[in-house]
């Protein structure tokens, strides 16, 4: 299958799956358990160049915008089985740190970007309320303008980095008269006075991903934390959604690679009624099938890169990208699981974490339903 990494990624590709497999992997099953990774391991990952691939030199970043680099470190995390700490590390790269380098000022740059790319400032982003998912036009967090500060009041939930991150860019109601044009971004600090954190919340999958609550009660921002212009949020968090998506259905088909790779090994080892699982024509069959439905999957995503890197990647199909690919990975590790029978079920084996870990690819981000409805969209212009 022809590639799009040249020479360059492939070292770059190296240098990190052996970071993965000494740092990472080793303890992964500790993340999990803790429902949290280590902060230690974003300075670890800033030390080597591994977050903040994107932010300027002169901030300490890798001054890149090759999405390929940022797209290697998803694919080794998939191949590591990296689910939840995989997820919260590329939520900093890939979905996070662009709102920075967009709509900073110079000010903010200099404030934010260097612990950003160092791994001492771990970003989140809070849109979700309880009573609001898909819909954002319906945020109620309230951001009063006092002076100099906003006064924040409101609830976010489920917010990826959650309790580990130091920076949440928050979408706030700035105009409760102008609907989704009243809607702004600010950023929030961990330490503000009046920003609590709830618990991490117990999930199905992608445990080592701390998935929390956040609290505002008359919480004193500086106007200085305002990220761009008031009234400016919808279109501010479009400009990046193409990227977003993306990074998730890179992830999905890598991580339905890596399956496959998992259940190949062991199909080969695994006797049953005398012969090793390969040998039955029903392993041979899904095996076949889970193969070409990745290859296939991989070649598209490699497409969308290469025109997001060019600049051409559109709304319609970033949204394809992420529908084929997360429903890709649920339905390629479940058949994969299903040849580890009893085997599959149990957590010690990374194909049961997987499984619990792609349920909510179809979900985060946009769900299946809303790709369908903004893919439907274009087909019918």
């Amino acid at each position: 299958m022809p590639t799009i990494y040249d020479e360059t990624h492939e070292l770059f590709r190296e240098s990190f799956r052996s970071w993965v497999e000494a740092e990472l992997a080793p303890r992964n099953e500790e993340f999990d358990k803790a429902g949290i990774m280590d902060r230690s391991v974003y300075v670890e990952a800033g030390k080597h160049g591994f977050v903040g691939l994107n932010v300027d030199e002169e901030f300490g970043g890798g001054g890149t915008t090759d999405f390929r680099f940022n797209a290697i470190v998803s694919e080794e995390l998939a191949r590591a089985g990296i689910g939840g700490g995989g997820l919260g590390m590329a939520l900093h790269n890939d979905i996070t740190t662009p709102y920075f380098l967009e709509y900073c000022t110079d000010e903010q740059k200099a404030r934010w970007l260097p612990g950003i790319a160092s791994g001492e400032l771990i970003t989140a982003i809070a849109m979700t309320e309880p009573g609001t998912g898909s819909d954002l036009a319906s945020i109620a967090t309230s951001a009063v303008r006092d002076g100099d500060e906003y006064i924040v009041n409101g609830a976010k939930t489920f917010i990826t980095n959650g309790i580990n991150s130091d920076l949440v860019i928050t979408v706030c109601r700035t105009d409760p008269e102008s609907g989704r044009n009243g809607l702004s971004l600010l950023v929030l600090e961990r330490g503000m006075e009046g920003f609590e954190r709830g618990r991490n919340l117990d999930k199905i999958g992608q445990h080592a991903a701390d998935t929390a609550e956040l609290f505002f009660s008359d919480v004193r921002v500086p106007a200085t934390n305002l990220l761009g212009e008031e009234g400016k949020a919808m279109e501010y968090l479009g400009f990046n959604l193409a990227q977003e998506r993306l990074s998730l259905a890179v992830f999905a088909v890598a991580a339905s690679k890596a399956a496959l790779d998992w259940t190949v090994e062991y199909v080969k080892e695994r006797e049953a009624f005398g012969q090793p699982l390969a040998k039955f024509q029903n392993t041979k069959f899904v095996l076949a099938e889970v193969a070409t439905e990745v290859a296939v999957g991989t070649s598209f995503i490699n497409d969308c890169v290469t025109k997001l890197n060019d600049g051409e990647l559109s709304g319609s199909e970033a949204a394809m990208a992420k529908l084929w690919a997360s429903e890709l990975q649920g339905r390629s590790i479940d058949r994969c699981l299903q040849l580890f029978g009893g085997y599959g079920f149990m957590t010690e084996y990374p194909i049961g974490r997987a499984y619990a870990d792609a349920r909510i690819s179809r979900i985060y981000g946009g769900t299946s339903e809303i790709m369908k409805t903004i893919i439907s969209k274009d087909v019918l212009a």
